[in-house]
């Protein structure tokens, strides 16, 4: 197991007082006293391209983290899937093994289902929905359920965007349309049966091999925010994109709980307040692209559709979609979802 390299750390890292710690909490924390030449380090993986936003204002953390603790915290970051599948980082944080990562909470609910509310076909339709759930009480429930897997989630989740379809055969306009429709989804559950649901074939594929999926068409769509279509270049292998908003997912940034029990907690505190503050940024990276995405990947080759969500809610509806996740939910967390999302059946 890969632990923090410590070299008398935990004795030089509290905070002086009670005094202390409140006025650093307005002034800044003050960086780590280390003896010379003592570091802490640790790897950081995504699942997304080097010029996704999310991997963009990670560095920008990394650098403004090694900044204020004077060298003394190392952060490696190996985007594109470099230190394995979702699964494989998942495993390794689980155990050590990877120090830091970011994940689609849709991934994580293999391990914690309660990960994926936010991702329910057709339920968080807009922004003023997702922001107030996520950093109010749906987050906070999703949180408890990632630490109860001795996973340490930071506070703010991070933005992948509304999730919409690329096909290469032909546009998705109605529910019809994905009738035994091969489409490539995340190895995630809830999508797996939305668009069995809805009557599609769908095939689980990592994001790192979704490209050559499309490509030898093994899948003759697939589904994603705009931001990552663009960034994945899934318009060389797509002829079409239908804004279906079907669901929206978000990264949830995780240290191993095994690591970061052993972390000092000023150095913790540092590493909090610039993750948490580039996740907000990222938010309004992908605000920004969402507005401008659409323009560039149309001048790519891209032909774009809108759809009626109402119609393809109904489908799922009428299927038994939204009873099996609302029971395997459980009443609490439903409960808390509507409460944000309004009614879903």
């Amino acid at each position: 197991m890969n632990t923090p390299r410590s070299t008398g750390l935990h004795r030089r890292h509290l905070l002086a007082s009670s005094l202390g710690a409140a006025a650093a909490l307005t002034t800044g924390f003050p960086r780590p006293a280390l003896a010379q030449g003592a570091k802490l380090a640790f790897k950081l993986g995504t699942d997304l391209p080097v010029p996704h936003p999310v991997n963009v204002r990670l560095k920008e953390a990394i650098a403004a983290i090694g900044r204020e603790t004077n060298g003394a915290v190392e952060i490696s970051l190996f985007p594109s899937n470099q230190l394995g599948s979702d699964s494989d980082m998942l495993s390794q944080i689980r155990s050590g093994a990877l120090e830091l990562a970011t994940f689609p909470g849709t991934v994580v609910s293999t391990l914690v289902p309660a990960t994926s509310l936010t991702g329910i076909g057709f339920a968080f339709t807009s922004y003023d929905k997702v922001w107030a759930a996520m950093d109010g009480e749906v987050g906070g429930y999703i949180r408890r359920a990632i630490e109860k897997a001795n996973l340490v989630p930071f506070e703010t989740t991070w933005d992948n965007g509304f999730r919409q379809i690329t096909t290469s055969t032909k546009p998705i306009r109605t529910p019809d349309d994905l009738k035994n429709f091969k489409i490539r989804v995340p190895v995630v559950p809830l999508w797996v049966s939305m668009f069995s649901a809805l009557g599609a074939a769908p095939v689980s594929i990592p994001l790192s091999e979704a490209y050559s999926a499309l490509q030898t068409r093994i899948a003759d769509g697939q589904e994603n925010p705009l931001a990552l279509i663009n960034f994945a270049k899934f318009y060389e292998v797509q002829k079409y994109c239908s804004l279906t908003n079907h669901a929206w997912d978000g990264f949830w940034m995780m240290a191993s709980g095994r690591v970061w029990k052993g972390v000092p907690a000023d150095v913790r505190a540092i590493m909090e307040k610039h993750l948490n503050a580039a996740a907000l940024r990222e938010r309004d990276d992908i605000a920004q692209a969402n507005r401008d995405t659409q323009k560039e990947l149309e001048g790519r080759g891209l032909t774009f559709n809108a759809t009626d969500p109402a119609a393809f809610q109904g489908a799922l509806k009428a299927t038994k979609f939204y009873g099996q996740w609302r029971e395997k939910f459980g009443p609490e967390a439903w409960a808390l979802v509507q409460k944000y999302a309004g009614d879903i059946g």
